[in-house]
């Protein structure tokens, strides 16, 4: 359709050139300027006869348009030579014309059009380029993939890398977030916060070890800001993985003093800090809002309102939250997800099957299946809460129902080896006392690692 219409816009323009031509010029003559002074003329002796103007100037008056009136004869007579000369030569003058408007103007706009414009271009239906157009529903993973096609063209886009380094991070593409990193270092120039954020990549990269490099990276960020939170925060954890936990616990206690009261990375500080300084761990485990049980069973509410919600064929979720409930010591409830299971499960015979297997699993006291899965942040929490309560029956061992919130923490958690070695220490702390040392036993008895 496009040429059709080029076509149609060129026989336009060619039209407008010939349409002129096609007509034949009259003859222009000068006759109504003689005719006007001749009327003068004739009126300054009208008004003359009248008495209305005087002899003189009459005469004057005469003069003047006599004078206007020969040029006007002499120009009328030129014209009428110049149009006869046109009337002889018209016709082929005509005739280069039209060849021209006919020929040259459609080859000359088509040369431009192949020189400057883009014939192999496809054409590009409206669907077509709505389809191509970013919209606001469209997938954030293409809108991503534009972006950076577009760095690979223009790697010198400060803002684009700004808007990819933080996504690759939580891709875990770390090795682009580094480089991602490390250009806005070149482009933008050094700041504390841009040395944090590479040396957090290199963190990421690693699996949470400081290496060399992170440690550089740290180092230049404290030397333009030597409060900067990430930088103050990872150098502490390169001296606990170099063996320098007092330089850690003295550079954590520091960053926690200077935190404020709302600061949301301050239970991270926190919690850093006790693993390397039994005082604060202390501290930390009274102050704590929940206890590790009370999020432990948070979890495996969130497991079973998940079953019941959405996933309700996940056989495996189904095994792990009954086998959840029986750890916790809530057999009631752990019948009451096998019957739901099993509800939920009814039309799909092989899933039935596997449901039926893993449930005889547990009742056969078989080691427990991956704990229900948190967030990272959460995650850690509740292991550092485990460890610190692991850390303080160490150190005083008489606390028998601590021993067996132990036990069943590490068998929720899916650490069925820590807790045969925890049940072992605590046989160990307590066995000076027979009766806390039966108790433990029937405890560990009902969670599956007695014996």
């Amino acid at each position: 359709m496009i040429w059709v219409f080029i076509a149609l816009m060129t026989a336009a323009a060619v039209m407008a050139v010939l349409w002129p031509l096609s007509r034949r010029t009259a003859d222009v003559r000068t006759a109504s300027d003689v005719a006007v002074y001749t009327d003068q003329l004739d009126e300054i002796g009208r008004d003359q006869s009248f008495g209305l103007i005087a002899p003189a100037e009459a005469d004057a008056a005469r003069l003047e348009v006599s004078r206007r009136l020969i040029a006007a004869a002499d120009a009328a007579a030129a014209a009428a030579a110049a149009a006869g000369r046109a009337r002889a030569t018209s016709p082929l003058r005509r005739r280069v014309v039209a060849l021209i408007a006919l020929i040259a103007l459609p080859a000359g706009a088509i040369a431009m059009y192949l020189a400057i414009g883009s014939p192999d271009l496809p054409g590009a239906p409206l669907a077509q380029r709505i389809a191509a157009a970013p919209a606001a529903n469209q997938p954030v993973a293409e809108l991503f993939a534009r972006v950076e096609k577009h760095l690979e063209q223009h790697p010198d886009d400060a803002r684009g890398w700004e808007v990819v380094a933080p996504v690759y991070l939580r891709l875990g593409r770390y090795d682009d977030a580094i480089k991602a990193r490390r250009n806005l270092l070149r482009l933008l120039g050094p700041s504390a916060e841009r040395w944090s954020e590479l040396g957090e990549a290199l963190v990421a990269r690693e699996n949470g070890v400081v290496t060399g490099d992170a440690k550089a990276a740290f180092d230049n960020a404290l030397k333009i800001d030597a409060k900067d939170v990430t930088a103050r925060f990872y150098s502490g954890l390169a001296a606990e993985q170099d063996g320098r936990k007092a330089d850690a616990a003295r550079i954590w206690r520091e960053l926690a003093a200077d935190a404020p009261p709302d600061a949301g990375w301050l239970p991270l500080v926190q919690r850093s800090l006790a693993r390397v300084d039994p005082a604060a761990a202390a501290e930390l485990e009274k102050s704590s809002p929940a206890a590790p049980q009370d999020m432990i069973r948070a979890m495996v509410a969130r497991l079973d309102a998940r079953l019941h919600d959405k996933d309700r064929g996940d056989v495996d979720g189904w095994i792990q939250l009954v086998r959840s409930y029986t750890v916790l010591g809530e057999p009631d409830r752990a019948k009451v997800a096998g019957d739901d299971a099993r509800k939920a499960l009814a039309q799909d015979p092989d899933k039935l099957a596997r449901l039926d297997s893993g449930l005889k699993a547990i009742t056969a006291g078989a080691p427990p299946a991956p704990p229900p899965s948190a967030p990272p942040a959460q995650d850690e929490m509740i292991r550092g809460m485990v460890a610190r309560l692991d850390a303080r029956l160490h150190q005083d061992g008489s606390d028998v129902d601590g021993w067996i919130k132990l036990l069943r923490s590490y068998l929720v958690l899916g650490e069925p080896e820590k807790a045969r070695a925890t049940l072992t220490d605590a046989r160990n702390a307590l066995k000076g006392d027979p009766a806390k040392l039966h108790r433990l036993d029937e405890g560990a008895k009902s969670l599956g690692v007695g014996g």
